[in-house]
């Protein structure tokens, strides 16, 4: 058995027998959704819970008078920005942006990968706000936070996989078996979470090309056209004729050899939702 085979093998059954170690959702973001979720919460009481951390409620009020979402007046307190933004979005958001620290890296030798990773994770993040905020039925916050956790399943391999010198170098080798695992584990992760079912499909479903939404165009449908088209021009891109078979494409209104992230009706709204995810 090759070394890609067993670590395959240890992974799947680590899955199945609950040894496999999961990542843990950062604690404010578990605080947010657990009270977030009570129907008789107010905005007031969940600003509270936001403003034990410092840094949150800064980003949470600069998102509010960001281009996405800035009203009439600015707004200068979490209290109004849970105010402006509503409850569910405010958990989803948070969600989004605390997601990053899941991705810093335990050792100089995962540096590069999770930064990458990382990297894409809210490059898809930004283009389905994008493809979302045309859909009447899709939410544009909860496609943003599906972009951070679409690869989530990437962690623990990477973890695993550290500790192999020779994978870690194999690029190629590595690849395919982030490839062939993640989007099982990242399933896996979310259930571990307690996240809405159409969370879940996004991350298990969404490299299935042959997917065929039953009331489609779903979230699910967003993220698999964000993340393929996250591919153009480079070596993972699909030929143009396998992206026609993509019936997610279709069902979105969506030209499959343009990406709409080079639209210039999009790109305003597309820097924007990046933007969300950085610090500064």
């Amino acid at each position: 058995m090759s070394q890609q085979e067993q670590l395959y093998t240890t992974i799947i059954n680590d899955l199945e027998t609950g040894k496999l170690v999961l990542p843990t959702l950062p604690e404010v973001a578990l605080k947010v959704r657990e009270v977030a979720n009570d129907p008789d919460i107010s905005a007031n009481q969940l600003a509270e819970v936001i403003s034990t951390d410092t840094a949150l409620s800064a980003r949470l009020i600069k998102i509010a008078n960001s281009p996405l979402y800035r009203g009439r007046s600015e707004v200068e307190s979490v209290q109004t920005a849970v105010s402006r933004l509503g409850i569910p979005q405010v958990r989803n958001l948070v969600t989004s942006l605390v997601m990053e620290q899941l991705f810093l890296p335990s050792s100089k030798r995962l540096e590069k990968r999770m930064r990458a990773l990382w990297q894409h994770s809210i490059e898809v993040a930004a283009a389905c706000q994008v493809i979302a905020s045309n859909q009447a039925t899709i939410s544009p916050d909860e496609a943003l936070l599906a972009g951070p956790i679409h690869e989530i399943g990437a962690l623990p391999i990477l973890l695993k996989a550290a500790a192999m010198p020779e994978l870690m170098e194999d690029e190629q080798r590595l690849d395919a078996l982030i490839d062939n695992l993640y989007p099982k584990i990242s399933e896996a992760i979310l259930r571990k979470w307690a996240f809405p079912e159409n969370l879940i499909t996004v991350a298990a479903e969404h490299t299935n090309l042959q997917r065929d939404s039953l009331n489609g165009p779903d979230l699910t449908d967003v993220v698999q056209v964000a993340n393929l088209q996250s591919y153009f021009n480079t070596d993972k891109a699909l030929a143009p004729n396998e992206r026609d078979n993509v019936l997610a494409f279709a069902k979105l209104g969506i030209d499959t050899g343009i990406s709409v992230v080079e639209l210039d009706e999009n790109s305003e709204e597309y820097a924007a939702a990046l933007a969300l995810f950085q610090n500064n």
